[in-house]
């Protein structure tokens, strides 16, 4: 009985020493949360105009640059954006679901990813996908350098025909407790704009010519993209964890309770016993 009630003693400290860790590590989440969550927001506006632009300007423009063209998807790749951490909830398992599915519904012969933090790499590595390129260790604030470097590589790959499409799988933020995963079209670009009759009727005046525009424009558009997923991702990825964190202290308190509970039963038990030879050593010396 002293055995388990010293086990029961030792696994509360346990539990208690890891609730610690957990409700500072949601505190950590939750400043790196509104940080994070500035900075996507702020980035939102013009991540979704940018987008409607650029594919305004392609329909209006023509279609005869080498990031227009459309080709039968034999290559696919998939750029899918995750942590490098973990201990943040379902974060990385719904985006890494969505990317996995997208590739195993496709037709494609030829299926690579490019994985943006580690818990991707790792994942598609142990499943034995190929990783065209990896890009770990971006920190807590990805920089638009950061994400032009990866934009850079990806359309390397493509002009050089090593990739026939590339679809974008991120995780869309929402609030602290509801993050999407999404997937979007990278590559070609887009030719035709959805839900914006208006602009299409617009007329566009290329100076000096649309190639030379969308040479500039296109590739900016591709930077834009991947660097606004890289924000979104990141408010989504604190948000989860400081969820997560939450969640954890919380199942830990209900479980210190328990085992409390529990270790006041077998001292009682204990207490009762050795009251009860008390009294029958008393009987037995009468």
């Amino acid at each position: 009985m002293a055995g388990g009630l010293q086990d029961l003693r030792r696994r509360i400290r346990s539990v208690q020493n890891t609730q610690q860790i957990t409700r500072a590590m949601k505190l950590v989440a939750g400043a790196k949360l509104r940080r994070a969550e500035d900075r996507a927001r702020a980035s939102r506006e013009y991540f979704n105009e940018i987008r409607a632009m650029t594919a305004r300007a392609v329909f209006r423009g023509g279609n005869n640059h080498p990031l227009l063209e459309t080709r039968s998807e034999d290559n696919l790749a998939v750029v899918v954006v995750t942590s490098d951490r973990g201990l943040a909830g379902p974060y990385n398992t719904n985006v890494l679901r969505r990317a996995s599915l997208m590739m195993r519904d496709s037709e494609a012969k030829g299926k690579c990813v490019y994985a943006v933090g580690r818990k991707g790499r790792d994942y598609f590595r142990y499943r034995r996908v190929e990783i065209a390129q990896e890009f770990v260790g971006l920190g807590d604030d990805p920089t638009y350098r950061q994400g032009k470097a990866i934009a850079d590589a990806i359309i390397a790959h493509y002009l050089a025909r090593d990739v026939d499409a590339v679809y974008l799988a991120y995780t869309e933020y929402h609030n602290a407790m509801s993050q999407e995963p999404k997937t979007i079209r990278l590559l070609p670009v887009k030719t035709q704009p959805q839900g914006d009759r208006a602009g299409v009727e617009l007329g566009y005046v290329f100076e000096p010519d649309p190639r030379d525009v969308f040479e500039d424009l296109l590739p900016r558009y591709v930077e834009m993209l991947i660097f606004g997923a890289l924000l979104e991702s990141k408010a989504s990825e604190q948000g989860a964890r400081m969820t997560a964190m939450d969640n954890a202290s919380k199942n830990a308190d209900e479980l210190i309770r328990r085992m409390i509970l529990l270790r006041n039963r077998l001292r009682q038990a204990a207490i009762t016993r050795e009251i009860a030879e008390l009294v029958g050593g008393a009987e037995a010396l009468k």
